[in-house]
């Protein structure tokens, strides 16, 4: 099997898959419009100068996506309960190729959650300059990267069983400590915040609201966790493959 032929079978397994349409697309704009329709007409948040269905857009679409790639474990742990990772270790597929082809998919997962996301603002009546929206979304996108790795990590290490609610636990942990759901802006929780990926992805997204995006900690912190991560899952997915 070549990575052409495997990104198309897992593509399309993706885009098949009803339950995982449900959570990963569905939950995200039904709770951004059941928290942020109500106060639509909001356009000073907390004396932030921010609008509620800018903020709360901004907020869920970094729940949404970290989800959504997250949840990329889940389908890891299926295949490795019937054997199908090991089946593939028997094909000409690379490792590289492998990790490829699964953030492809989580990425693709990832960005129509928040296309659909921005579609729910726009409803909303939130709109911001179109270079602020590429500027985001790019940022955004390049945030996500250890959270794929974290993603294949755990559908390597948890049956199918557990990895639901190890990665449904990890998004909302992170989610909290990272200011997805209020500012984390002084004190200890900020200084762990600083450490983990999903600050910066919540930096990111901050772009639409007036944010400057990432400095030199930011990138590092985001660099040294896909390095980690991406490791820790080259190392999980070969000790997998070779079990007998």
């Amino acid at each position: 099997m070549n990575g052409l032929v495997y990104a198309r079978f897992e593509l399309l397994r993706t885009v098949r898959n009803r339950r995982f349409y449900i959570i990963s697309f569905a939950l995200p704009v039904i709770l951004y419009y059941a928290i942020a329709g109500p106060a639509r007409h909001v356009t000073d948040l907390q004396n932030s100068g921010i609008s509620a269905p800018l903020y709360y857009m901004v907020s869920l679409a970094t729940f949404g996506t970290m989800n959504a790639v997250l949840a990329g474990g889940a389908r890891i742990a299926t295949e490795r309960s019937t054997g199908w990772n090991r089946q593939l270790r028997l094909t000409a597929l690379t490792t590289r190729t492998y990790f490829r082809v699964k953030v492809l998919t989580s990425y693709v997962t990832a960005l129509t959650t928040i296309l659909l996301l921005y579609v729910a603002g726009a409803t909303l009546g939130v709109s911001i300059p179109a270079g602020r929206w590429a500027e985001m979304t790019l940022l955004m996108l390049v945030g996500l990267i250890p959270f794929a790795a974290i993603g294949i990590l755990g559908g390597h290490l948890l049956t199918p069983d557990s990895i639901g609610p190890a990665m449904g636990g990890t998004t909302a942990i992170l989610a909290l400590l990272g200011g997805v759901w209020f500012p984390v802006s002084n004190g200890a929780l900020h200084d762990v915040a600083l450490a983990l990926p999903s600050y910066w992805l919540v930096q990111a997204s901050h772009i639409a609201i007036g944010g400057q995006g990432w400095g030199a900690e930011g990138w590092t912190v985001v660099a040294a966790w896909t390095a980690a991560a991406g490791f820790l899952a080259t190392q999980a997915y070969r000790r997998d493959t070779k079990r007998v």
